[in-house]
């Protein structure tokens, strides 16, 4: 059947382009939770990579990379819509700015008939530049790092080693380098050969760190109980439920309990029953309580999100204060520039206050295991690396997150957030704890292996968990970003390659001049 040429022309018209580019650069979200299709991220990228190679000019390819990656953040941030309504494609739009250098990089490298040195510096060029525009998004002030390409391969165990050595980021540059051999391989037939020797050069490095990169050693195991009372309207009515299901874990001989984000929602200085109430729970289930304040504190102005862990005398006085807050969700960008989202979506009303230092908490040994070092994040820090890094660093044994997504529970947020405990495991080679209010609450061991069963969104109830310790540091602890400066060398190598290439190129001919004239061809001339 041949396709008459008026339909070629609709397909291939700017118009249905930007469309396609939109919808196959929503592609890789598929393979994040819920849908979890760990394995379709190292090919998610090659229709969009196609799409791009195929640009008439480098900004048509660049605005390809704005487009795809437009579709890719709505996809990943789908849920908060909800919150923010159409609010979430303007900011959609904003952040995939930072994907225009990247879809110029990938029609320069591969596009038309690329050599095949071309496109064996494409393979390490194309993954710094994707990476490049990761880190810059992972700025808490542009909404942080969720939905990380490296994270979708949370479940995979060979990917969980890679982390311990580089941390996400470095997973993330080998999805990305594997998407980019499979483009190669479909539409660049002349380097094949290159490609082939780079995915076994890939497969080899990948069984190396899993064969030989250290691994923190198992010093033990501590009982940590994770109260989840599930989906309650009002503070108080969410109080009473988790003490009614602490009560439940007597005699169980915990080391710690741990309640959600905003599991109290009156400073605890303020309200001494609630304190009374906390060290009654703490002695009958014979260990400290670790509880998430969501209030107004009396020495300090303003609203704060804080960690507070409560013993058998009372509030012990250690806390934490969340340092990092979610952007519109718990305090507005420039307001005054954009306070109007208030008004078409569920922005904070009014700004929360920060924290202005990591803790490490040293609980006083209530339970069976004295001395054990805490280090809480609340909800949203889960998914900063360099925070649970810190904390490591700071001698923290056991990494918690309280967290609560009671608004977006019938999406796939929780299991997206819940999934970034299994990274922040691996990378630091500790235990982290991920309790939440109202599910998916999980347990990953120093490997990022799963601990027990997971709280699912419709469970409210209390579980216990035996976690393995360990001690010793993991590779990333101990050398931190390596991989996001070995990425920004490589774009640095590039441009200053290209500098010196510019620079030795020859200067173009002069035009030439009109021909010389002669006494002879001057007297030729008629009239002369």
């Amino acid at each position: 059947m041949r396709i008459p040429a008026g339909r070629w022309d609709r397909l291939s018209s700017p118009w249905w382009r930007g469309a396609a580019a939109v919808a196959l650069g929503a592609l890789p979200a598929l393979a994040f939770p819920a849908p979890s299709l760990w394995w379709f991220a190292y090919v998610a990228l090659v229709p969009w990579m196609l799409l791009i190679r195929s640009a008439p000019n480098g900004r048509r390819a660049a605005l390809d990379g704005w487009l795809g990656a437009t579709g890719f953040m709505i996809a990943v941030h789908h849920w908060l819509m909800p919150s923010l309504h159409v609010f979430i494609v303007i900011l959609a739009a904003l952040l995939a700015l930072l994907w225009l250098p990247w879809g110029w990089l990938v029609r320069w490298m591969l596009g038309g008939a690329p050599s095949v040195l071309r496109v064996t510096a494409a393979l390490a060029v194309i993954p710094s530049g994707w990476l490049m525009a990761e880190l810059v998004r992972s700025w808490q002030g542009l909404g942080g790092p969720w939905g990380l390409l490296g994270s979708s391969q949370w479940e995979v165990t060979p990917a969980l080693r890679l982390a311990s050595v580089g941390g996400v980021w470095l997973v993330s540059l080998l999805v990305v380098a594997v998407n980019t051999c499979v483009v190669v391989l479909v539409a660049v037939r002349r380097a094949r050969r290159p490609v082939v020797a780079a995915l076994v050069a890939c497969a080899v490095a990948v069984g190396a760190v899993w064969a030989w990169a250290p691994r923190p050693e198992p010093s033990g195991r501590v009982r940590v109980a994770v109260v989840q009372p599930g989906v309650v309207s009002g503070p108080e009515r969410r109080f009473d439920l988790s003490e009614a299901l602490t009560r439940d874990l007597a005699g169980r001989d915990l080391d710690l309990v741990v309640w959600g984000e905003s599991s109290v929602g009156a400073d605890l200085t303020e309200r001494p029953d609630l304190a009374a109430r906390l060290a009654a729970l703490s002695r009958q289930v014979d260990a400290e309580v670790l509880v998430n304040v969501d209030a107004r504190r009396p020495d300090r102005p303003g609203i704060f999100k804080s960690s507070v862990l409560v013993g058998p005398e009372g509030v012990t006085g250690r806390r934490y204060d969340k340092m990092r807050l979610v952007p519109f969700g718990e305090y507005v960008p420039a307001r005054s520039l954009l306070g109007w989202a208030t008004a078409v979506g569920k922005a904070a009303s009014e700004d929360r206050r920060r924290g202005t230092s990591p803790v490490v908490m040293t609980l006083s040994g209530g339970g069976a295991t004295g001395g054990l070092r805490v280090g809480p994040l609340v909800c949203f820090e889960s998914a900063f690396p360099d925070m649970s890094r810190e904390l490591t660093r700071r001698d923290a044994q056991v990494l918690v997150t309280q967290s609560a997504t009671s608004t977006f529970q019938e999406s796939w947020a929780p299991e997206q957030h819940a999934s970034l405990a299994a990274l922040r495991a691996a990378e630091n080679g500790r235990p982290v704890v991920h309790a939440t209010l109202t599910g998916v609450s999980a347990v990953f061991g120093p490997g990022g292996e799963r601990v027990g069963a997971p709280l699912g969104t419709d469970e409210s109830t209390a579980a216990v968990y035996d976690i393995p310790l360990a001690e010793g540091t993991t590779a990333y602890v101990r050398a931190g970003d390596w991989a996001v400066h070995g990425a920004l060398a490589v774009l640095v190598l590039l441009g200053a390659a290209q500098g010196v290439r510019t620079l030795r190129r020859p200067a173009a001919p002069a035009p030439p001049g009109p021909p010389a004239r002669t006494a002879r061809a001057s007297a030729a001339r008629p009239g002369r």
